[in-house]
């Protein structure tokens, strides 16, 4: 059973009672991450074993998704409250709906999109342009593949040239056969998660080359904090608490990554703790690491940004409407400033 569907049913469970309620009188709220349990979400962890969402008075269930898009469409009234995935997907996802309807994002942590494409470090692709002709493969809903046609926009690739196939393996098994068996020239995914599910199977990572989405489309965010359009009207009140005390996560994660290893080891104890730090210190180093963050903090979005973002998936990808800023991103419920996370050089 996939996480997602445990996630799900494990949910079933709980909720019977309305947003914003429970038992114990708190605000009753359930995220679903982009993944499993793993080094990147860890701050997530630690947050809640601190007992950060508890003395915010909320009451949170947290499920483990099945990646950073997916996970989007998931999200919705009725089910889970609040996602931590993708903010393309998102855009997308708004786009396609009727205006203020759909989900809006809170607290943008990935200020550099983790977006990449693997080859060969030794073979002939260097840049968009050289996977013409080729073959790159990538889970059906894995954010890279659903985003390349941008990439493709902004190189001047044309996406009728490259075949992207879908594929039931793992990320690992993929760069092993695009390596090894020659089956495709790359894969789609995130840096940190392609290196971490290759290593284990014997692949260096000085043998792979990335072609990272940041280097030709700037102005790409990655993973936000949202909620539903009903959570966000109905339980406006409890939106700050939730963002603070990520925050305060993330803020104690970074001071002390060993701590949300730890954390994250409490909840999956067969975790391999090398592994999963470094993943976790490579998202911190790259994909929370746009300079961006010193002026405006980790959690925020520099408006002018968004907006370009927001022009670009809608004349790439066709869609119906194209949404405002504010009714993609709402920074109100940021905490100040002096609060956040302006650095990630994490220990």
């Amino acid at each position: 059973m996939n996480p997602t569907r445990r996630g799900a049913i494990c949910l079933l469970a709980a909720a019977a009672l309305p947003v914003g309620t429970s038992s114990a009188a708190a605000q009753r709220l359930h995220l679903l991450l982009n993944t499993s349990y793993s080094g990147p979400v860890a701050f997530f962890l630690l947050a809640q074993q601190r007992g950060y969402f508890r003395e915010a008075g909320i009451d949170l269930a947290m499920a483990q998704g099945s990646g950073a898009a997916a996970i989007v469409q998931e999200v919705e009234p009725g089910g889970y409250h609040a996602g931590y995935g993708d903010i393309c997907a998102l855009i997308e996802l708004i786009a396609r709906g009727k205006p203020d309807a759909g989900p809006v994002a809170i607290y943008t942590t990935f200020n550099a999109t983790p977006l990449t494409i693997a080859v060969d470090a030794a073979g002939p692709i260097r840049t968009p342009k050289d996977l013409e002709g080729r073959i790159v493969t990538g889970h059906a809903q894995d954010a890279a593949l659903l985003m390349f046609d941008v990439l493709a926009a902004a190189t001047g690739v044309d996406p009728s040239k490259v075949a992207t196939t879908v594929s039931f393996s793992g990320l690992g098994a993929q760069a092993v056969d695009m390596l090894d068996r020659k089956k495709s020239a790359g894969v789609f995914g995130f840096v940190n998660t392609i290196i971490a599910s290759a290593t284990p199977l014997g692949v260096d990572p000085k043998r792979l080359r990335f072609i990272n989405f940041a280097d030709y489309v700037p102005d790409m965010y990655g993973n936000t904090l949202f909620v539903t359009r009903d959570v966000y009207r109905a339980q406006a009140s409890v939106l700050p608490k939730l963002v603070r005390a990520v925050n305060r996560g993330l803020a104690d994660t970074v001071a002390a990554p060993d701590d949300a290893i730890s954390a994250l080891l409490r909840v999956a104890p067969g975790s391999d703790r090398a592994v999963n730090r470094t993943r976790l210190i490579g998202t911190l180093k790259t994909e929370m690491a746009h300079p961006e963050g010193a002026r405006i903090g980790i959690g925020d979005m520099d408006d002018a940004r968004l907006s370009r973002l927001i022009e670009r998936i809608v004349t790439v990808k066709n869609l119906p409407r194209r949404p405002r800023v504010d009714e993609v991103f709402d920074r109100s419920f940021l905490p100040p400033l002096s609060e956040r996370v302006r650095t990630l050089a994490a220990r």
